[in-house]
């Protein structure tokens, strides 16, 4: 395993400036984005109109690696939900938000292409993940798995055709949240090959699916990995559970992200249940922590997981 970063964590800076942050704190790959205008990368249309060339000898240069190209925002367009809140992404009619999401997929696996790589993260979306609470209609949710699979099963073809794989990371507001629609899904696509997972250690968390879980369950389907933490307050959970409506960053949340290392998160067990997958990619870190600064957190991740990480696959039994 090796590990990376989310560079949005610094795209505040130019590109040479995020890369140089990534060297100096001994990583070995940058996760990129491609939405539209990303400041890093210009997006997926910036990288197909001759930014990909740029980017790659940028990254290639430093002796850093890309571990994945993702598109959460616009991507999550095909799923849902079509209505204002998702208007700062694309603003139109459902009909016209899902056509602008499937565009911007196959904008990015070809992006992703162009510098080098075969995995696009991201969202699928929900057009009502209120149903994931079986009421008023108890077979709400399973009914819009046959949907998603008449959808998404093209794309994955075409993806597949591209020699593009997607990994969606299951998230709260998306078809899969948790285990089970992971496994309902994967189902229902066929065990599609084009699709897998980016772990997310936290997300998952924050649906109460412990991720060692998930990885048993799914360990062909793990194509990338976010490292993120989350921790358990308990003296705000008191008053607003888990869920807590608000800005993630409001100091009294009873759940918070965090850098690897200051939550709950069973770091050992994750990563060893990750080896014995035979998980050979990029653990990424995706800095999404609003109590450490970008930079200091960035660092606290790294020392945290550097000698935890390994770095080379296990033996055989020799004893």
């Amino acid at each position: 395993m090796r590990l990376g970063l989310n560079l949005a964590v610094f795209g505040d800076r130019s590109l040479e400036a995020a890369l140089d942050r990534a060297v100096a704190l001994g990583l070995d790959a940058v996760e990129l984005n491609a939405e539209t205008g990303d400041p890093l990368t210009g997006g997926a249309e910036g990288l197909q109109q001759g930014g990909a060339k740029a980017v790659r000898e940028a990254v290639s240069s430093r002796g850093l690696a890309i571990s994945g190209l993702g598109n959460h925002a616009e991507v999550q367009l095909i799923g849902g939900p079509h209505h204002e809140d998702t208007d700062r992404f694309f603003a139109g009619s459902p009909a016209e938000k899902i056509a602008f999401g499937k565009r911007r997929l196959i904008e990015t696996a070809r992006a992703a292409l162009e510098l080098g790589v075969t995995t696009v993260v991201g969202f699928v979306g929900c057009d009502d993940w209120s149903r994931w609470f079986p009421w008023p209609d108890p077979t709400g949710f399973e009914k819009m798995i046959p949907r998603f699979a008449e959808t998404w099963g093209p794309l994955l073809d075409q993806l597949q055709a591209l020699g593009v794989r997607f990994a969606h990371e299951p998230h709260p507001k998306q078809l899969v949240y948790d285990l089970e629609s992971a496994l309902a899904v994967t189902s229902a696509l066929g065990g599609h090959p084009a699709w897998g997972f980016n772990l997310d250690t936290a997300n998952l968390s924050l649906s109460g699916v412990d991720p060692c879980a998930f990885i048993d369950a799914l360990p062909d389907r793990i194509f990338h990995v976010h490292a993120k933490d989350l921790e358990f307050v308990p003296h705000n959970m008191a008053r607003s559970g888990w869920q807590g409506h608000g800005a993630w960053d409001r100091p009294d949340r009873g759940v918070r992200f965090r850098v690897p290392g200051w939550g709950n998160v069973a770091w050992k067990s994750v990563i060893s249940q990750l080896q014995l997958a035979g998980y050979a990619g990029v653990l990424s870190i995706e800095h999404e922590d609003p109590i450490l600064s970008r930079d200091e957190g960035s660092q606290m991740a790294v020392a945290f997981l550097r000698p935890i990480v390994p770095r080379q696959p296990r033996d055989p039994r020799w004893w």
